[in-house]
């Protein structure tokens, strides 16, 4: 999951599995597979590095948990 800001200011936290499309609206508009929609601060780029991110992180969790379960 990615934390983003909403265009109030509050932070949400969205599955990035879920993303169907981002737009610029020039606001930043998320559509999630459900139809929900989310205007954000950050960019198209910016929620790009986060997802890149957070995949990175949770791969990395996978490969420690699996070393750990073979020792």
């Amino acid at each position: 999951m990615v934390i983003l800001t909403k265009i109030n200011g509050k932070e949400l936290m969205i599955n990035e599995n879920h993303i169907e499309s981002v737009e610029e609206t020039p606001d930043t508009v998320i559509t999630l597979t459900n139809g929900h929609t989310y205007i954000v601060q950050e960019s198209i780029e910016e929620i790009l590095h986060k997802v890149i991110a957070f995949n990175r992180v949770s791969k990395q969790r996978l490969r420690e948990t699996d070393r750990d379960s073979r020792s």
